[in-house]
Parts: structure tokens; sequence; C-alpha cells
């Protein structure tokens, strides 16, 4: 009841303030118009003592009453048409609009759309009882460290939410924050680094790469380091040295690294060979025969190797790892529908919300991999 009380007071407050002008403006004009008829009223007895006094001649005091006369009979003419009917008529319409017409028709729309039954919820509740609401959960961390800005951990937290959310220059903000206080870690740098780049839409700036390099020197073989930088080679058109450092990172990395396919885009872009990563566990003599193999050939035997693992999961299908293998190997082979494929077959066993579907579709997002009904 409180709810409709406060909505009818708003109405009125809202249509009081629009009423105000609509009736202030016939009574102007009237009063105005009523003015100027009497201000000519005394300019016509002010010209009768000036011809009294001799302080102007007959002629021109009568050419000059002739023409106060006749703005006098326009004054009264407007004074008698635009009379308080007149502009009551003139203003009717809108004053009935503001009054009837538009709180019927918010009225309608709130409760064809909205949700008058609803209990209130109050910001302070919602903060303590988020449940599955993002927002409401971002809006409770960043309230927690406004009171407690050296919680490192709650701006570590934050960080990467804030950057799949969109918010990149929150997300920067909270890294730094959250090496302010918890000091540089890979993790922490190579995040912030990403940020960096991102807000220079992709470009690793000299700042971004100040900050990689400080991961580097904290650990020289972290992939995504090494990557980024090789990254920052090839934009400065450094390319032999940015292709020997992406196939460095090849060499290093294991069969199954996720990150092995963009690697090995660079790695052809660039003129080198990229390493095919193979599926399955290939044999000794498997990886002896490719070595001694052109390109076409290699590429031919995996193919083979891809479709024997198709087959296997196919009879087997709760092989997790085969189908990560699968689907990698697909990319691998530019066979991205296969690979969507491969991924919608691998969800029916491992759902969205399991842990190990959470990590196909994790996988689908870094391969860029989009099957419908996978929510990506």
């Amino acid at each position: 009841m409180l709810f409709w009380i406060l909505v009818a007071v708003m109405t009125a407050a809202v249509a009081a303030v629009l009423l105000l002008p609509l009736l202030r403006a016939g009574r102007s004009a009237d009063i105005a118009d009523a003015h100027d008829a009497e201000v000519y009223r005394d300019q016509l007895d002010e010209l009768s003592r000036d011809q009294a006094t001799g302080l102007i001649g007959a002629d021109e005091a009568e050419l000059a009453r002739a023409e106060i006369a006749r703005r006098l009979i326009a004054a009264k003419g407007r004074e008698a048409k635009a009379g308080p009917a007149t502009s009551e008529r003139r203003n009717r319409l809108a004053q009935v609009a503001i009054m009837v017409l538009f709180p019927a028709i918010g009225l309608g729309l709130y409760l064809a759309e909205g949700s008058p039954d609803l209990p209130a919820q109050p910001l302070a509740a919602r903060l303590a009882e988020p449940g599955n609401d993002l927002n409401i959960l971002i809006a409770r961390a960043e309230r927690h460290l406004v009171d407690n800005p050296d919680d490192g951990a709650g701006w570590e937290l934050l960080a990467p939410i804030y950057f799949r959310n969109g918010r990149i220059e929150d997300s920067a903000n909270a890294y730094r924050e959250a090496i302010r206080v918890l000091g540089a870690s890979p993790e922490r740098l190579d995040g912030y680094a990403e940020v960096l780049i991102a807000l220079a839409d992709g470009i690793v700036t000299k700042d971004a790469r100040e900050v990689l390099q400080q991961s580097e020197a904290l650990d020289a073989k972290n992939p995504r380091t090494r990557y980024y930088l090789a990254l920052a080679l090839e934009q400065e058109g450094r390319r032999e040295e940015a292709k020997a450092a992406f196939e460095a990172l090849v060499k290093d990395s294991p069969a199954d690294a996720p990150w092995l396919s963009l690697v090995n885009r660079h790695v052809a872009a660039l003129g080198g060979n990229a390493e095919q990563v193979a599926p399955g566990n290939p044999s000794e003599q498997d990886v002896a025969a490719a070595g001694q193999m052109n390109a076409d050939d290699r590429k031919q035997m995996i193919a083979g190797m891809v479709e024997s693992l198709a087959g296997k999961l196919k009879e087997d299908p709760d092989n997790f790892e085969g189908w990560m293998r699968l689907i990698r190997s697909y990319v691998v082979l530019d066979q991205r529908e296969a690979a969507a494929e491969a991924l919608r077959t691998a969800l029916k066993s491992f759902p969205p919300e399991s842990e190990k579907g959470k990590q196909l579709l994790a996988l689908a997002g870094e391969l860029a991999i989009v099957a419908e009904g996978n929510g990506q």
C-alpha cells in the first residue's frame, strides 16, 4: 500500500510542475494586454497636458494622439479576443493529457511490464544475499575493497572478472592494486600486461613489455610471457627474432598445450614450419616416420591419426582427454566445422555445467570455436 501512495504523490507532484506553466500562460497574456492599454491611456493624458502647457503644437499633438489611439484600440482588441475562456480552451487539452492521459499510460505500462507484487529488495539485502547475480557479487566485492583497500586477494580475484566483463580500465587498476599489496608474480604481471595490451587494441606497448620483462625475470619459461614478448617482436617488424621466439615456444610446449595452435599460426605467418600437434599417443615409430616425411605426407598422416581417434571416441565417448585432443587436432588441420561438431558431441557426454564440460567450453573459447547450444 505504501508503494501506491508514493506513486500517487510523485505523480501529483510531477503533474503540478508541468501544469503551472500552462496555467500561467493565459493569465500572462491577458495581463500584458491590459497593461499595454493602460500605458496608452496614460500617454493620451500626458499628451493633453503637454498641449495645454504649450510643449507641443496642435498639429503634432493631433498626429501623436491618432497613433496612440490606434495602438490603444489594437490592445483592447487583443484583450477582448484573448479572454479567460479562450486561454482556458487553449490549454485544456494539454492539461487533460498531463492530469489524466500520461499517468494512465504510465500505470498501464507498469502493470503490463512491471512486478507490483514483488517484495521490496533493498540494496543492502541484495548485497548480503547476491545469489547468482554477477553484478551484485561485483558490487559486494567493490564495497568490501572500499573499506579494505589492502585486501590483495580481493583485488586479485576481481581483476580478471572485470576483464571478462569488458571493464578493462577497472581491471588494470585491480591488477595494480593486487601487485601493490601482494607483490609481483608471473600470474599477476601477465594478467596486468594482457589488460594493457587490450587497452591498446592488441598492441604490446612499451608499458606492457616492461611488465612482461618483469614477469620473464621471475619465470623465464612461462609460456604466456614468452608468447606476448614474441608478439611484441612481430609487431615491431623483427620477423626473424619473432619467428625464432615462437618456434622455441612450440618446441618447449607439451604436445597437448592449448596455445599451440595459435602459436603455430604465427610461425606459419612468419614463414616458418609450424609443428603439427599430433592427436592421441603416437609411438616412437610414428614420430620417427613423421620426421622423414614432407609437409603433405605429414599432414596426411596426422589426418589418419585424427580419423582413428574419432573412431575410438565413438566407441568410448567418455574419454574426456580424447575429446580434448580431437578438438585441438581438427583446429590444427583447419577443420573448424569438424572441431565444432566434435565439441557438440563431447558436450553430450560432459554437460556444460559439469567441471569437464566447463573445460571443454574453455578450450572452445581459446580456439575460437562456436558451436550452437554450447553457450559460447
